[in-house]
């Protein structure tokens, strides 16, 4: 290899140039999926997706900033020094999602530690990869071609992941199985190195073995990522996990209990508890039953959220009902409680029924597009754990909701838990008051949740129904009126009108449900 002094720029086509460019490709994807994969698996486990990935973001770019000037105390044998960073960034990232997911399962007390330790460690190693790179093609090329180049390839590199992330790794590989790949792409990134500047090497032995080793030790891992995936979410979910996917949009993970305990399917989204099988029936009662027979005759009902098909269950115990749309986001959702036998039982084989039309888009998007108008609207969303869900939960969002909403129509929301988060609670009543509707709060209990709170928005009074359908097993018309109730603890409370512009239910859902769990 010619020295700085002697060499001039050479052909693109030198085949060290051409290695290294295709590196620099290779490198600048690998970085930024570990970013994403961090910023990802903290909105799992910790919410606010848009606090996560800004304060990883940072941090990572921080720590890669740290890199690039500690990239200035390498001077001599810098293919060995690139390699060696290369096999350190291919075993940190890509162990990165196993060891937070282990640490979610087995020391969720370290879970934060361990994240920002690793986001710092791998955001400097990879700090320190491209400006050796770009020290070892000054050799052959001149100063403003190799600027030039190596940038282009470092953000072609980037763009390239940040597309198939969540398009096409995530969904298909899953989050471990992903970071594992990766990891290898590092690890070849120093074999190919190996073999480029095996003249230059300087006890190439160890270095082979440690390319090696560290080959055999991803390759290993992603050969056993399915048991790794099990090990943390048997650990994480107390029952026996029957399905799990990741989706583009959430973790699916489905658990079943066949003992005396709490016997039946348990439903998690992003490890969030959404429905338990031994009392789901509360829930959805209480959910569907206090507008739809309050209504009398609804014949065109629409379900926002609720791809588990439970609430379309007890929407079709109304003759009357002509029509159901339900909007769900995640196809993965309601095709698991369409085709899976032992899911679809749980809800009658609702998401099969002639009158239903599925329709898996945005609810706010689909809100804006429709020019329908529905009887009754049934608002069935997670809990405003992020920013995400909490435009769900938005003057903007009720506004578009009650132009959705026939003249006598009642449109009824989920609405997490009076007695937990109160104010929370009466945020969303004075939000969807704010979009000019009537409300009616209620209540039930339901032990997997606790006390569990629902709203009825309308433009004409709700009134208490003479009668529900036949073969309910919760409610009756002399309970329903007990719903509406508050006991002193859970009353009414000033709240502020929760808007797109500032969020404020994310903020006082996230510290009411943070004092549960201190």
């Amino acid at each position: 290899m010619p020295t700085p002094a002697a060499a001039g720029p050479v052909s693109a086509a030198h085949p060290v140039h051409i290695a290294l460019l295709a590196s620099v490709f290779v490198v600048a994807a690998c970085g930024l999926l570990y970013e994403l994969a961090a910023g990802a698996i903290a909105s799992y486990v910790l919410g606010d997706s848009v606090l996560q990935f800004s304060t990883i973001i940072g941090s990572y770019l921080f720590a890669m900033g740290i890199g690039s000037y500690l990239s200035r105390f390498f001077d001599r044998q810098l293919p060995a020094h690139f390699l060696r960073i290369e096999l350190l960034v291919a075993l940190a990232g890509g162990l990165l999602p196993v060891a937070l997911f282990l640490a979610n399962a087995y020391a969720p007390g370290a879970f934060r530690w361990l994240l920002y330790g690793l986001v710092l460690l791998v955001g400097t190693l990879v700090g320190l990869e491209i400006p050796l790179v770009m020290r070892i093609l000054r050799r052959n090329v001149q100063l403003k071609e190799l600027v030039s180049q190596v940038l282009t390839f470092d953000y072609l590199g980037a763009l390239a992941v940040s597309l198939a992330f969540p398009l096409l790794l995530v969904p298909r590989l899953g989050l471990i199985r992903t970071g594992l790949l990766f990891g290898l792409l590092n690890a070849l990134v120093a074999v190919w190195a190996l073999w480029l500047f095996r003249h230059e090497l300087r006890q190439w032995g160890a270095h082979a073995m440690a390319c090696a080793l560290t080959v055999a030790l991803l390759a290993a891992g992603l050969a056993g990522a399915g048991q790794i995936t099990t090990l943390t979410e048997d650990k994480l979910y107390a029952d026996r996990v029957v399905f799990a996917e990741t989706t583009p949009y959430q973790r699916i993970v489905v658990t079943h209990n066949p003992g005396q305990g709490r016997p039946g399917h348990r439903l998690y989204l992003n490890g969030n508890l959404q429905f338990a099988e031994r009392d789901e029936y509360r829930y959805h009662e209480a959910l569907v039953h206090p507008a739809m027979a309050a209504h009398g005759a609804p014949k065109k009902v629409a379900v926002l959220g609720g791809g588990d098909g439970m609430a379309v269950r007890e929407i079709l115990k109304y003759p009357s009902v002509e029509s159901i749309t339900l909007v769900e986001l995640d196809p993965a959702m309601t095709r698991l409680f369409r085709d899976q036998p032992e899911l679809a039982a749980l809800n009658g084989g609702a998401l099969k029924s002639p009158k239903l039309t599925i329709v898996n888009t945005d609810a706010f998007r689909w809100l804006e597009q429709s020019q329908d108008s529905f009887d009754v609207i049934v608002v069935d969303f997670p809990d405003p754990t992020n920013f995400n869900i909490g435009k769900l939960y938005t003057l903007s969002f009720y506004a578009l909701l009650e132009q959705r909403l026939a003249a006598s129509g009642y449109a009824v929301v989920q609405t997490t838990s009076p007695l937990v988060a109160r104010q929370s609670f009466w945020t969303v009543v004075q939000t969807i008051e704010a979009a000019g509707l009537r409300t009616a709060p209620y209540h039930a209990h339901v032990p997997s949740f606790g006390e569990w709170g629902f709203v009825i928005a309308s433009r004409r009074p709700w009134r208490l129904p003479s009668q529900l359908p036949p073969g309910l097993r919760y409610l009756t018309p002399a309970t329903l009126p007990l719903l509406f109730d508050f006991p002193a603890d859970m009353a009414r409370v000033p709240a502020q009108v929760n808007r797109l512009s500032n969020q404020v239910l994310v903020h006082s859902y996230e510290t009411e449900w943070g004092r549960v769990h201190e």
